[in-house]
């Protein structure tokens, strides 16, 4: 409090020991002594002074807390009445009073402070916050006279909380409780929740809270300790500790033991994880993981996390000394054979400057079942029909209109069909891109660009056309042959292909381009634009071991040094004609013409090709300067690209576009016509001379649903060779439901291996039951997997017939609507708990093409502040070649 000593006031005569004075809607700032002085001496006249005035005491109490390093602070006080009792030297804010001492506010129908005891005394739908936020309420409180200290009845604390972006509040109450300078906070016969109380029942108990017989909030310690606690939900009892602490809403990392994981499988048995987190430091910690499995033993990981000033990293270990490595499949289907499994990933980042990043994420593991076999998290790995673990590392810079990037790639296989000498080392790959005004007269952007790449393979990656069961390597465990790693039977041109070349490729490319847009006085737009691309290449190509000498009967590559030049000029012409109709939107109708001219490619066939295996034709791809995706292989020859645009803008959120165009190869050598070592080109849809019609059209009644479909037409026949279509739909506010369906038909596509039709639908829902309660779905029909059993029927009974030994093949009908793969689940979800549970099932591809289903339950539960808990239980009960060999 302040030392104001300004003149303490008394009341005259013995008779007069009670004055009052109106302060309805009156803010007094400065100490309390002063403004009941101001009271007494505008209420009486003659008065006295009165010994030991409050204004002493505060004053002292002012010294006393400066003298501790205090804040010498001011109160102020608004109240209906004010009244001052000369005889039980009290002071009393009566109605509606307010006082704020510092950070502090106090809220009450009536404050009374106590001169000879220095406590201040608060009833009647009492309120108290602090700097931090927090509320505390009560029906009576009796608190020192700067609001840090005291006792109070019918006690109930809310604390402002944000967690993962989300603001909310903890909960405390009590019959009563204590404060001890607003650093301890006691609740005897306490409860403590971060759950909204119900608006329609508050008398019913939250979702969950602990009832302890004592709950200490330590500020300071920024820790909760509840003694003798019991963990209920819906007001029912499910869990009972006798001692245990959480941190409090404020802490973001500390020290101690997170919540568990359960392991229940057949050839781990039964287990449980206890992570333990070590808060060492404000910039790094460490959290070390114990699993004990019950028929492998210990696995034990650890995390080591650390922020520097520039950036950070974080090394992940995990290893095992197995108690059955037999449960296990034996090499090469399974990891039978090793006693230690483990691994290593590590990833970081650090900010070199304002425009140079460099970094890295990488994985090791002794095999590539053990992220699998014992369910360890990889962001890097991806789903089950490509699964692989991407080590790289990366410099980075980003300028205004520039960009450079160098990274290196490992990749491994993870599938039991994933041969590792097939796969490629990369490094390094070198992007360079950079764009800049044209020079004056011609203006315009100029751009150039440059791409370096080296890669290195031990094995060739042979792929038979069409796809039919050859393999290196076909083990048989228990009766079951697992067919591993495919190639060709015949090495001949038209019947396979090289998806990847073994030995050394290093390709270096260059080009610079330039384009202008100029629109006349008709509204015709043309865009004149240039490009020279030049490429080196040095192949150094391995013809020793792992069928690496049948190359030779497929392609004569270019050995040691060779290079191509492309240049090329062209031109793109639109006219668009815009009507506005009102109501109706506005219209455009857009004609597009694009010319391209120059020189054949050259090249074409004796050259690996290792990022340009993707080509889709398609709307997105008509108007592209190359079609190709990426740098070994390049466009020739002079191309027109045809096409018309329509689209509908209107004023109420509504859009639809349409297109239709096709492209025609006017002189030179289609480079799509004459397929390389990996027949890129070929069943595109641009071998012809007059190409494939692509087509799309989309359309959006408002910002809720999207529909998009795109198509292919064969040129001639106009047959559908390649349909996908899409929508996406919400329908709040009317029905609390999210949905998305996509549809996709692919005709055959025999000189690339695919030699049936690929189709399929997936269908995945979001429905809000509640507010709370939500149920989600997806399901992937595979419309075209009837059509693969029928060709394995027919092989097994061609074969069969051909020698009948054993039991003949049976054909059972296949259902049209396979499902592939589908996921299910149901969960809740409010200010303070998520609960979920989710059934998974997904195919695993064996090696003779048929799916088997790896089924999967999981659970989620989070308890908002004190922490979340995941269990996972998998039923596949079928031998897989997934590196185990009973169900897990």
């Amino acid at each position: 409090m302040p030392n104001l000593r300004q003149g303490g006031a008394g009341i005259a005569g013995a008779g007069m020991g009670r004055v009052v004075r109106k302060a309805a809607g009156a803010a007094v700032t400065g100490s309390l002594t002063v403004l009941l002085a101001a009271a007494v001496t505008a209420g009486a006249s003659g008065l006295a002074h009165a010994q030991g005035t409050l204004n002493d005491r505060l004053a002292a109490g002012s010294a006393k807390n400066a003298a501790k390093g205090g804040n010498s602070e001011r109160l102020l006080v608004e109240a209906k009445e004010l009244v001052y009792d000369n005889d039980r030297n009290t002071v009393s804010a009566v109605g509606n009073a307010e006082l704020h001492y510092g950070p502090r506010t106090l809220l009450a129908d009536r404050v009374r402070y106590d001169r000879n005891t220095g406590r201040v005394f608060a009833e009647g739908n009492v309120r108290l916050t602090d700097q931090t936020g927090s509320v505390v309420t009560g029906d009576r409180m009796e608190l020192t006279d700067d609001f840090k200290s005291g006792f109070i009845d019918s006690l109930r604390i809310e604390q402002p909380i944000e967690q993962r972006g989300r603001p909310a509040r903890v909960r405390f109450s009590a019959p009563r409780g204590e404060r001890v300078e607003g650093q301890t906070s006691t609740f005897e016969y306490g409860t403590y929740t971060a759950c909204e109380p119900c608006k329609d029942h508050p008398e019913r108990p939250p979702l969950w809270q602990i009832k302890a017989a004592r709950i200490i909030h330590n500020n300071e310690e920024r820790r909760i300790y509840y003694e003798d606690s019991t963990l209920e939900v819906a007001g029912i009892p499910i869990a009972y500790l006798p001692y245990f602490y959480s941190p409090d809403q404020t802490v973001r990392r500390e020290t101690g033991f997170l919540a568990p994981h359960f392991v229940s499988s057949n050839v781990l048995g039964y287990g449980i994880g206890t992570p333990f987190f070590w808060n060492i430091a404000p910039d790094y910690d460490l959290t070390v993981e114990p699993t004990f499995l019950s028929k492998q033993g210990v696995l034990g990981q650890a995390e080591w996390r650390q922020r520097l000033a520039n950036g950070f990293y974080n090394v992940r270990v995990s290893g095992i000394f197995q108690s059955t490595p037999s449960a296990f499949l034996p090499g090469p289907l399974g990891s039978g054979d090793r006693d230690f499994r483990g691994s290593i990933e590590s990833a970081g980042q650090f900010y070199l400057g304002q425009q140079w990043r460099a970094g890295w994420d990488v994985v090791g593991v002794t095999d590539k079942w053990f992220l699998d076999n014992y369910r360890i998290r990889n962001q890097t790995i991806s789903t089950d029909y490509f699964r692989e673990a991407v080590s790289t590392a990366f410099l980075i810079g980003q300028g205004d209109r520039s960009w450079f990037e160098a990274r290196g790639y490992y990749f491994k296989g993870l599938s039991t069909f994933d041969w590792q000498k097939q796969q490629p080392v990369v490094a390094p790959v070198i992007d360079y891109d950079k764009r800049r005004d044209g020079p004056d007269p011609i203006g315009g952007e100029v751009r150039f660009q440059a791409n370096f790449q080296h890669l290195t393979r031990d094995a060739t990656q042979y792929t038979q056309i069409p796809r039919t069961s050859t393999y290196l390597l076909s083990p048989s465990v228990n009766g079951i042959t697992f067919p591993l790693y495919s190639t060709c039977s015949v090495f001949e041109r038209g019947q396979c292909l090289v998806s990847g070349l073994a030995g050394d490729t290093t390709r270096a490319t260059a080009q610079v381009s330039w384009r202008r847009t100029f629109t006349d006085e008709f509204g015709q737009r043309w865009q004149p634009f240039a490009y020279l691309r030049g490429d080196a290449f040095f192949v150094n190509p391995s013809t020793t071991g792992y069928q690496n000498n049948e190359i030779s009967n497929l392609f004569s590559p270019d050995s040691n040094f060779s290079g191509r030049v492309m240049p090329a000029v062209g031109l793109e012409y639109r006219y668009p004609f815009v009507a506005d109709f009102g109501p109706l939107g506005v219209h455009t109708v857009s004609p597009i013409a694009q010319v391209i001219a120059r020189p054949s490619e050259t090249h074409i066939g004796r050259l690996p090709n290792e990022d340009a295996q993707s080509l889709v034709f398609d709307d997105t791809s008509l108007f592209q300067w190359d079609k190709f995706s990426g740098y070994d292989r390049v466009e020739g020859g002079v191309r027109a690209n045809l096409g018309a645009e329509y689209s509908i803008t209107g004023r109420n959120g509504f859009y639809m576009n349409a297109m239709f165009g096709e492209s025609i190869a006017l002189a030179g050598v289609n480079s799509f016509r004459r397929g390389d070592i990996v027949n890129v080109g070929r069943d595109s849809g641009l071998e012809t001379t007059g190409s494939d019609f692509v087509s799309r059209f989309q359309v959006s009644p408002n910002q809720n649903i999207s529909f998009i479909t795109r198509a292919r037409f064969d040129n001639s026949t106009f047959a559908l060779k390649r349909f996908e279509s899409g929508v996406t739909a919400k329908f709040a506010p009317f029905l609390p439901l999210e949905t998305s369906l996509i549809y996709a038909r692919y005709e055959a596509q025999p000189e690339l291996g695919y030699d049936r039709r690929r189709e399929g639908l997936q269908a995945s829902a979001l429905y809000n039951v509640t507010p709370n309660w939500f149920v989600t779905g997806s399901v992937l029909f595979d419309l075209s997997h009837y059509l693969q059993v029928r060709e394995f029927y027919a092989t097994a009974a061609q074969a069969y017939f051909l020698n009948p030994v054993g039991t003949a093949p049976t054909y059972d009908r296949p259902d049209k609507f396979y499902v592939s793969s589908s996921g299910f689940g149901v969960g809740y979800r409010d200010e303070c708990t998520t609960i979920s549970l989710n059934y998974l099932s997904s195919p695993i591809e064996t090696a003779s093409g048929l799916r088997e289903r790896n089924r999967t339950f999981l659970l989620r539960i989070e308890l908002r502040t004190l922490g979340e808990a995941n269990f996972r239980q998998n039923l596949s009960t079928t031998t897989t070649a997934d590196g185990i060999a009973t169900a897990r």
